[in-house]
């Protein structure tokens, strides 16, 4: 089969690889019809590279049609339309239980010191192979795989398998009160969600920020406030100001790790990119930093008494944090990998009706997975209007 390979930084390619198959009864083998590329894809073009080798596969946001399952699935069968998550859950250990899937007990990465096993996402995470490519192998098919109806473009149910539960559990934690602000930091794929999602679920105002023209123009059409964070000098003060004197009831940092305006941050990142993997590893387990524009800000600028809900990926380990001020102000900080099963339930209602959360209006590039390593190298410059790209295998 044909699959998109990473080969080093800035460096993936689409080549032959062999075909997945059934390894254990409750898999399924699903033949990709599409496929987007994440913000957090990006990591990898960028800066996690060491945790990367040769020949991986990259990719969590696929869906297709089940062409074969193990004889432990009988929920799904040959010719089911399906959304993969990108986090790998057996449904039934005690995190499952409980409904923290990202934390999946059966697929944690013990040896790494993490969560649950991740579709395409580095050593750091299992090194399972992506659904970038035309077929993949789905671990515990029984509880994993979302079925979705036969009829509708790829693009109404694609995002159910992370960037749409991602922003509806960010919104969860952030709690925003009714009648209450919300501000959202970076208006890419998730920070769009996150922006539909607050005025789905009740907040009376909700801003934006960003510096990509056509991020927000998009957030504005879907009745945002927006602010072009370029032309600010103090992006805290300036929400302060806008809310009240307070500040918003609640701000979710949907940028993470690569944040704009953070040198010092990017040339760290930077310099451990330029290490053997031996070295690099260890140096960005202990010591790695984070670019912290955006999180600061995001902080600096809630009410007291106020949530910061992180939804970015972060990846540092010595980052300093304002604390003294954060426990000043009394904020609260809810964060964490999306629990992607716990939301499904309740968000595909919403895209068999009248799409109130403009599923449809997201995708600004699709492309067929021939393309990928050009639609990374525009989506990471963001040229052409690039918001979010579909890959057709």
């Amino acid at each position: 089969m044909r699959a998109l390979t990473w080969h080093g930084k800035r460096d993936v390619r689409v080549e032959e690889v062999p075909d997945p198959r059934i390894e254990d009864p409750t898999d399924a083998i699903v033949r990709i019809t599409s496929t987007a590329i994440c913000g957090s894809d990006l990591h990898l073009y960028e800066v996690l590279g060491p945790y990367l080798k040769p020949g991986d596969i990259l990719g969590h946001e696929p869906m297709g049609i089940v062409e074969e399952v193990g004889s432990g699935v009988t929920r799904l069968k040959p010719g089911d339309r399906v959304v993969v998550p990108f986090n790998i859950s057996c449904g039934s250990c005690w995190m499952c239980q409980r409904q923290l899937y990202a934390q999946c007990e059966t697929t944690q990465v013990t040896a790494e010191g993490k969560g649950a096993a991740l579709f395409g996402y580095t050593s750091l995470y299992g090194a399972v192979p992506g659904g970038q490519a035309q077929f993949l192998r789905v671990p515990f098919a029984e509880f994993g795989p979302v079925k979705v109806p036969d009829d509708g473009p790829d693009e109404r149910w694609l995002y159910l398998s992370d960037i749409l539960p991602t922003a509806w559990q960010a919104v969860k934690y952030a709690d925003t009160p009714p009648g209450g602000t919300l501000a959202v930091f970076g208006l890419g794929p998730v920070g769009q969600f996150c922006a539909r999602i607050g005025r789905h679920l009740g907040a009376d105002r909700v801003i934006g920020l960003d510096v990509v023209p056509e991020r927000l123009e998009m957030a504005r059409r879907h009745g945002v406030e927006v602010l072009d964070i370029s032309q600010l000098d103090d992006v805290p003060g300036t929400l302060i100001d806008l809310v009240d004197g307070r500040g918003p009831d609640a701000v979710i940092d949907a940028v993470g790790m690569e944040s704009h305006g953070a040198p010092l941050g990017k040339l760290g990142q930077a310099a451990a990119g330029l290490l053997p993997d031996k070295l690099a590893q260890p140096m960005i387990d202990k010591v790695g930093v984070d670019r912290l524009v955006a999180l600061k800000a995001a902080l600096k600028a809630v009410r007291r008494g106020g949530t910061v809900s992180i939804s970015g990926v972060y990846g540092g380990e010595v980052d300093p944090l304002p604390l003294m001020e954060m426990f000043d102000r009394g904020i609260q900080v809810r964060m964490g990998q999306c629990h992607v099963r716990r939301w499904t339930d309740e968000i595909i209602p919403l895209l068999t009706d009248d799409d109130p959360l403009g599923v449809t209006d997201l995708r600004t590039h699709r492309l067929p997975l021939e393309q990928a390593p050009q639609a990374y190298e525009m989506f990471q410059k963001k040229q052409d209007g690039c918001v979010k790209v579909v890959l057709a295998s």
